[in-house]
């Protein structure tokens, strides 16, 4: 097949594909005219007013004769030389004789018509549609440039993402292999025999609390990971024709993230958060433009399709350019926290509840802080997602809800944790930032009790670090603060350290340290 026949053809006006615009009429200057656009055209030329347009201009002594005038054009008249008469433009003739051409240009169209042809072609010419696109299709240096043996091993992601997501053992494993299977999937479409086993992808649905880290987890991974990641939202998703983000617009992101490489953007992978968002509405009789519909939609995404997209843009329209990418080798992976699925977990949990000796009670499950590992596929199905598009994510993976001990490490571990961060800020006034653990420990029962997961930590630590960041800058004798439990619950202060102080004991130390020894006389 030739280059000529891998191309794909668009209307030079509204940009559409043949495949969707229809045929389309060959023109000069290689524009492309469809149906719509041509009738549109004839449709304003008809309207305009042409009244003062009289006649079109015959060429001079061809009236006799009609080879004559059927060679010529009122485009390209030439002057015939008359004996007498200088050889020049015909409007430059002596005074007393009448011009032949008054009144009309050198194009022997009428003064004050444009000097240009009726309908000229090259008007039509768009500076962006010379590009003519190709057909997506692997290319063979995109394949060469991918090197399998770079890839990090699942056991390597997780050690990373262990430095910023603390806990969530088993979510950190799934996404680990999930990616590293992926590649592999990417290494078996670029060079992989045709016949052999087709590896499938196996899409997750990230299932947690609010605040224990879906989203967190995933972002971390696209900082480590050099692959397109694109992280969307499902709450401005609508069904296509409604105000909102039509569901390709899922897609484009992930294209603006590879810079709009197509053969790029078919091997990223896609982040949906809020998916619990689109679950179907109970008890309307309202168009469910946001729910069910949206699912409906999003089935052939998952499952792996050639779509239309619009590129760098979020709905399609006349104006913006479209490109044609394949989903099948996009991995998806989507989260929501779920808000009382809980309930309904503890419901099928408790149905053989009864009256009488070895009852189950209805309150045995209450206290559960990790219901959600229980969770099922019958659950998420009452909840309000249609079968046809849980079938579409095979790993079901849930996080654990975050305890005490766990917000204590999420305070000071990571390598951006909270701590650190305002610990960084006073170190550019010079002045030490001490956390005591009992303070820690009251911080995290604090959040606890919020319920709204580890987003509490930093809206708490605000509160209590607002008067320190005003006053600290103030006095550049301060050294040290430290922050104790009882300034935390309200029945104290914090203790701050003067630097001459410091900078004495420190002194004292020195002198009192016995040489060699390490012992400190007192």
């Amino acid at each position: 097949m030739s280059e000529e026949d891998k191309k794909e053809e668009y209307c030079s006006i509204c940009l559409r594909s043949e495949k969707t615009a229809g045929r389309l009429f060959k023109l000069p200057n290689n524009i492309n005219v469809c149906d719509d656009c041509m009738h549109k055209a004839m449709d304003q030329i008809g309207a305009m007013d042409l009244s003062y347009i009289q006649s079109f201009p015959t060429p001079r002594n061809n009236a006799d004769d009609p080879a004559k005038s059927k060679a010529s054009s009122a485009a390209d008249i030439k002057t015939e030389k008359i004996e007498g008469e200088v050889e020049d433009n015909p409007d430059t003739k002596p005074d007393g004789e009448k011009k032949e051409n008054e009144g009309q240009n050198t194009n022997g169209m009428p003064q004050g018509f444009p000097n240009i042809q009726f309908l000229n072609l090259a008007d039509f010419a768009n500076p962006f549609m010379q590009r003519q696109r190709v057909k997506t299709a692997p290319k063979k240096d995109k394949a060469k440039e991918f090197d399998f043996s770079k890839i990090p091993l699942p056991h390597k992601i997780k050690s990373m993402l262990d430095e910023y997501v603390i806990g969530q053992e088993k979510a950190k494993k799934v996404v680990s292999v999930a990616v590293y299977n992926h590649y592999k999937r990417v290494e078996e479409s670029l060079h992989g025999e045709k016949g052999d086993v087709e590896i499938e992808k196996s899409n997750i649905l990230m299932i947690g609390p609010t605040g224990c880290g879906k989203t967190y987890l995933v972002q971390t991974l696209a900082k480590i990971l050099d692959v397109p990641l694109a992280i969307t939202d499902a709450t401005t998703l609508t069904e296509a024709g409604y105000i909102g983000d039509d569901i390709e617009s899922v897609v484009s992101k992930l294209l603006a993230a590879a810079d709009n490489d197509v053969e790029r953007a078919e091997h990223g992978i896609i982040f949906i958060d809020e998916i619990d968002k689109i679950a179907k509405k109970k008890n309307t009789n309202a168009r469910d433009v946001s729910g069910e519909s949206v699912q409906q939609g999003m089935l052939k995404l998952l499952e792996g399709a050639e779509i239309e997209v619009p590129v760098g843009a979020s709905s399609k329209n006349a104006m913006v350019p479209m490109a044609t990418v394949d989903t099948k080798n996009i991995l998806f992976i989507c989260g929501g926290a779920f808000p009382d699925l809980d309930e309904i977990i503890k419901q099928r949990l408790t149905k053989e509840t009864s009256i009488g000796f070895m009852a189950e009670l209805k309150d045995k499950w209450d206290k559960e802080r990790n219901i959600l590992s229980k969770v099922e596929v019958e659950d998420i199905r009452k909840y309000g997602m249609i079968p046809e598009f849980i079938g579409r994510l095979p790993i079901i993976c849930s996080l654990e809800g975050l305890t005490v001990d766990m917000m204590v490490k999420i305070l000071e571990e990571p390598k951006n944790a909270i701590i650190k961060q305002y610990k960084k800020l006073l170190s550019m006034d010079e002045v030490d930032l001490v956390f005591e653990h009992e303070a820690l420990e009251a911080i995290a029962e604090k959040a606890l009790n919020k319920d709204t997961g580890a987003r509490a930590l930093r809206s708490i630590i605000e509160e209590f670090m607002l008067d320190i960041m005003y006053e600290v800058p103030k006095d550049d004798n301060i050294g040290r603060v430290t922050i104790t439990k009882a300034y935390i619950e309200g029945k104290g202060g914090p203790i701050i350290d003067m630097r001459g102080v410091e900078e004495l004991v420190d002194k004292l130390e020195d002198i009192s340290t016995v040489e060699g020894t390490g012992e400190v006389v007192e």
